[in-house]
Parts: structure tokens; C-alpha cells; sequence
């Protein structure tokens, strides 16, 4: 018997490629959000959009656990890459989420979330393994179906599967100097978003499996603003929508 799997998307490009593989479901509307139930590879699916940042991920988290008890929790999406080698078109399975705004010093060290007594929050093992193998299977077949245009504009002949720490904070980085200093801080970093420390916070509080995997949108730099959105539109959703398929026929 199939689980219940609940994926979170922070935006609906990268939501698009999971709701095209589960047609005709109807949303349920709930705290201003619309949740779609669906099946895939025999599995019940609860797919949902956070909507951009660290409150709207964690809102939506503690709905979907409260009305739908996932027994495990994705979420998709994009991110910028800061360690060096991570470039875009790369995908980045989170092993660990730190929330690089997070600072309530003196009373607590840098980083770290009070009253956990750490700074980061650790992937589930078996999700971790899994989604670095669907990415695996998937990068090895996404490039192909994408125009050689854009494969050409982004860079996207030989993209790499990562896996490492995930920080998340309240603001979109969008200059060298910025990626520089948080590369400079927290040097095992290898990418950065807006929500996945977050969901992985709640999780935590749930005892909920939870991982997050995330492609490389652009660099975190001064360009982050320019190659962002064309990488959206033209790239994200066949990413997600292809992990996606691949992770939940192997679970």
C-alpha cells in the first residue's frame, strides 16, 4: 500500500511539472491555500504551494500536517548555488538546513535555534538517499528535452547532483558581495533559499521524514535577478515535475 506524500513548491512553475502528471484533481482551499490530492506510482499525493519565505513555508507545513498527516514531506523547488562548482542547471538534495538569518545572540550562539540547542536540522537518511537517486536518473535525461537554445543560454551540458547543507533566509541574494559573505560564514554551504530550513523545522516538530531538493536557478549574484526568472520559465518545471515522477515510482 502507497503512502501519503505531501510536496511543497514555493512557486507555481515549479509546481506545474507534478500537477500535469496528476490531472483532473480538484484543490481543497485552506488558510489561503489550494492543496491537490492526488495518486501517483500508487501513492497518495498532497501537492501545495508555500508561496516565497520562511513564515509562508512554515504555515503551510503546519497545515498540511494538521489536516493531512503525511508520513513524508518534499518540497521542490529552486535555489541559488554558492559553493563554487555548484552552477546553474545543478541539483542540490539538502542534507542538513541552517537558517542563515537566525541570530537571537547574546542569549543563544549565531545560528543557532533556540531551544533546539543546535543550528542545524538534518534530512531524513532514506528521503536523502532516494531523491539523490531520482536526481541522478533525471539529470541524465532532463538537458535532452530542453531546446538547444536554452540548454546553450544556461549553461546546461553537464549538470551534477550535489548533496550538502541548504541555508534559507528572509531575502532573495542577489549580489556577489552578499553570496561572497554568507560563503564566507558558512562555508559548507552549498546553495541558499527561502524556505527549506523552515519546512524542515516544522517537520522536525511533527516527526515528519522530510527532505528538500532544489535546482539551480542562478548564482546568487548580481545577475541572480536577471537569470532567476527566464530559468523558471523555461527550465524549472520539467526539473521538478521529472525528480518528482522518478522519486515516487522508486519509494
Amino acid at each position: 500500500m502507497g503512502q501519503t506524500i505531501a510536496i511543497i513548491s514555493a512557486l507555481q512553475q515549479e509546481q506545474a511539472g507534478l500537477l500535469a502528471l496528476m490531472p483532473g484533481q480538484q484543490p481543497e482551499r485552506l488558510a489561503g491555500r489550494e492543496f491537490w490530492r492526488g495518486q501517483l506510482h500508487g501513492h497518495q499525493v498532497i501537492a501545495v504551494l508555500s508561496g516565497i519565505g520562511k513564515v509562508a513555508a512554515a504555515t503551510t507545513t503546519a497545515v498540511l500536517m494538521e489536516r493531512f498527516q503525511p508520513q513524508q514531506l518534499i518540497f521542490t523547488g529552486v535555489a541559488g548555488g554558492i559553493a563554487d562548482g555548484v552552477a546553474v542547471g545543478d541539483i542540490v538534495v539538502g542534507s542538513s538546513y541552517l537558517q542563515h538569518d537566525m541570530d537571537a545572540s547574546p542569549l543563544f550562539p549565531r545560528h543557532e535555534l533556540p531551544g533546539y540547542g543546535r543550528s542545524r536540522l538534518a534530512a531524513d537518511p532514506a528521503l536523502l538517499a532516494l531523491l539523490q537517486q531520482a536526481a541522478e536518473q533525471a539529470i541524465a535525461w532532463l538537458p535532452q528535452q530542453l531546446d538547444p537554445a536554452t540548454r546553450s543560454a544556461f549553461g546546461l551540458h553537464a549538470p551534477r547532483v550535489h548533496a550538502g547543507k541548504i541555508i534559507t533566509g528572509d531575502r532573495f541574494v542577489a549580489t556577489a558581495a552578499e553570496s561572497h559573505a554568507l560563503r564566507a560564514e558558512l562555508a559548507a554551504a552549498l546553495a541558499v533559499d527561502m524556505e527549506s530550513a523552515a519546512v524542515a523545522q516544522v517537520c522536525h516538530d511533527y516527526g515528519v521524514p522530510f527532505c528538500a531538493v532544489r535546482t539551480i536557478s542562478d548564482r546568487a549574484d548580481d545577475q541572480a535577478h536577471v537569470d532567476f526568472p527566464a530559468f523558471l520559465q523555461q527550465v524549472a518545471r520539467h526539473y521538478s515535475g521529472r525528480m518528482l515522477e522518478v522519486a515516487l515510482s522508486l519509494l
